[in-house]
């Protein structure tokens, strides 16, 4: 790993918390939702998913948003359950390694989610691993809908290192999306970029769990 590093800001989705667009893409087509992958990927997405994320607005009016835009007459419970089959698991290692890492680092959570995927993600924690919360692994967690700013944004890398007094030469980003990577790296920040096929416990931290 980055000699020198003392804090590290994780992303989840992809990093800690697998996740797969395919199952969301395939359940908004069962559902008669064709045109999802026009609206949203993990490179680009429209403004109602950016809106979401950011909070501006609330699960029932994503919903309802969604609907009109695809002209889809799926119930709520039908594009909630396809918006969250992206959700998948929280490898054991991956929890591990964040209890190590944090005995000699600073570990910070920095994600673009929203209520609905926040809601799943730790049920999936609690019902898996029996932990409530992704909070109990981090220093602070720092949740686009919650704070009212995304990735790539260099205001939201800015308000983790001024709310934290970290210094960007020795606070370290893993990320798995290369926009969220260029973002951070504006202000000096030291990363990652997560390719497609790595993870965490078999390419940055192997031997954590020995």
């Amino acid at each position: 790993m980055i000699q020198g590093i003392k804090h590290i800001i994780f992303d989840l989705g992809g990093v800690i918390l697998n996740i797969d667009y395919k199952l969301t893409e395939k359940a908004f087509a069962d559902a008669g939702i064709h045109n999802f992958t026009e609206l949203f990927s993990q490179l680009k997405q429209s403004d109602l998913f950016d809106k979401f994320e950011i909070g501006e607005i609330s699960s029932e009016e994503f919903v309802s948003e969604l609907r009109k835009v695809s002209g889809s007459n799926a119930t709520d419970e039908i594009i909630l359950n396809a918006w969250n089959a992206m959700l998948l698991d929280f490898p054991v290692r991956r929890l591990q390694i964040l209890q190590q890492l944090r005995l000699y680092n600073d570990l910070f959570l920095l994600s673009n989610t929203n209520e609905v995927h926040e809601d799943a993600f730790n049920e999936i924690l609690m019902r898996t691993h029996g932990i409530p919360n992704i909070g109990v692994f981090f220093d602070k967690v720092y949740l686009s809908h919650r704070v009212g700013l995304r990735k790539p944004m260099k205001e939201v890398f800015q308000r983790v290192l001024d709310d934290n007094g970290l210094k960007p030469e020795h606070t370290l980003f893993i990320d798995d999306s290369p926009q969220h990577i260029a973002g951070a790296k504006e202000l000096g920040i030291q990363t990652i970029f997560l390719d497609k096929g790595m993870t965490i416990e078999e390419h940055i931290f192997k031997g954590k769990t020995n």
